[in-house]
């Protein structure tokens, strides 16, 4: 691939639309769906479906693990030809005007998402899911306008941000801020269900390359220095440090945006460049991983190298079927859910998609289906009814060409 990479006209992938629907089905429902068939089935495929829609609890990675980091790396491709348009309609200027504005916007409704102000400060949180996407969408933006189709310099600054962070969290020391007794023995061994006042801030003891809940340097930092409510009390697995690989995250989807807007390269060594990049990626994460764990929330450089992997495999699935194959008919719902994926979020936030579902299939209904079908059947409907309600919102929504983008 050339250092600088020719501009290609304006083009809108289906594929990348559906990808994002893809991902977005999983939280509207999917993972409920899911769920309910494994509580009707004791089956190993059901079972093992059903645990790979939970999180970790930590240390490991499983499906559900992969989606936020995928919607990062999403945007990050969209980022390319979205702001490539902007800046040859308006300038670097122009185009940078509207990186703050979106990013302003996007902010200010994740601060709505979260509560708003429904609570008293300090019970606000000023971090989380929408706000991190709204800060990797600012640092992968500013990067690309800056460098543009500079491939090789935005890699290296991918590169050097994953390679800093690890070494921030292996080697700069931390205070040990563990409670303990009037015997200086700890109380807990785990500081996820401790307050931040009840912090052993008079503490002397210093800690370096550990990766344990509650105990590492990006938590630290959190408990310190980010203010507001922290979703596990003394740190947030959005917080502050672990911000940085996340942009990485995006800026790597930027790379495959560069490499999809290419029009130098033929479709066929796209498809494989995205795959042999994206096995590489995996089997490079989980050798870093033995010694930087993978770990979702501190989103360790390793579990950025394998959740970006395992995305570019899917964008070159999605690539090859949908936009070369040209087999689309498949994909239109998670089209739908693609073009509208944060307002159909937000919409899920407010309205409550299970709670309208309950109201018609929920309590004696649900009693009912359990008893006279089979016990989970009730759930099992239950998450139809659910994941129904958003695919009529987004199908209104598409058939109107209604799209609200943030």
């Amino acid at each position: 691939m050339p250092n600088e990479i020719k501009s290609a006209a304006p083009v809108r992938l289906m594929s990348l639309d559906a990808l994002r629907g893809f991902d977005m089905f999983w939280i509207m429902g999917g993972d409920a769906l899911a769920s309910a068939l494994g509580g009707l089935s004791t089956g190993p495929v059901t079972q093992t479906i059903a645990t790979q829609l939970e999180h970790v609890e930590w240390e490991g990675f499983r499906f559900y693990d992969l989606i936020f980091a995928l919607f990062v790396f999403i945007m990050g491709v969209s980022i390319v030809f979205s702001l490539n348009k902007a800046m040859d309609e308006h300038g670097l200027g122009g185009a940078l005007k509207r990186v703050f504005a979106r990013f302003l916007i996007m902010f200010a409704v994740a601060l709505f998402y979260s509560g708003g102000f429904t609570n008293a400060w300090p019970d606000i949180r000023l971090l989380g899911v929408l706000n991190r996407i709204a800060l990797c969408y600012l640092g992968g933006a500013l990067i690309f306008c800056l460098l543009r189709d500079k491939w090789r310099g935005i890699a290296a600054v991918a590169a050097s941000i994953l390679v800093g962070y690890w070494a921030l969290m292996t080697f700069v020391p931390f205070p040990d801020l563990r409670p303990v007794n009037a015997a200086g023995e700890l109380v807990s061994q785990q500081m996820t269900a401790t307050n931040v006042s009840q912090l052993n801030w008079n503490t002397t003891n210093t800690l370096k390359g550990v990766f344990e809940p509650g105990l590492n340097l990006a938590h630290y930092v959190d408990a310190k220095y980010l203010p507001g409510k922290k979703w596990d009390k003394t740190w947030d697995p959005e917080g502050l440090l672990s911000t940085l690989p996340a942009i990485a995250s995006c800026l790597l989807g930027v790379l495959a945006g560069l490499l999809l807007r290419n029009q130098r390269v033929d479709d066929r060594r796209k498809v494989t460049l995205l795959l042999s990049a994206g096995i590489v990626s995996v089997i490079a994460g989980f050798a870093w991983g033995t010694q930087f764990p993978v770990i979702k929330k501190i989103w360790s450089s390793s579990f950025v190298l394998v959740t970006a992997g395992y995305s570019a495999i899917l964008l070159g699935v999605f690539y090859q079927v949908i936009d070369v194959w040209k087999k689309q008919s498949w994909c239109q719902p998670f089209v739908w859910y693609g073009t509208n994926a944060i307002t159909v979020y937000l919409a899920d936030n407010l309205i409550g998609f299970r709670r309208v579902a309950s109201r018609l299939l929920g309590t004696d209904v649900k009693a009912f289906l359990d008893t006279h079908i089979a016990a989970g059947f009730g759930d099992l409907m239950l998450s139809f009814g659910e994941i129904g309600i958003g695919l009529c919102l987004v199908w209104f929504l598409y058939r109107r060409r209604i799209f609200l983008r943030l």
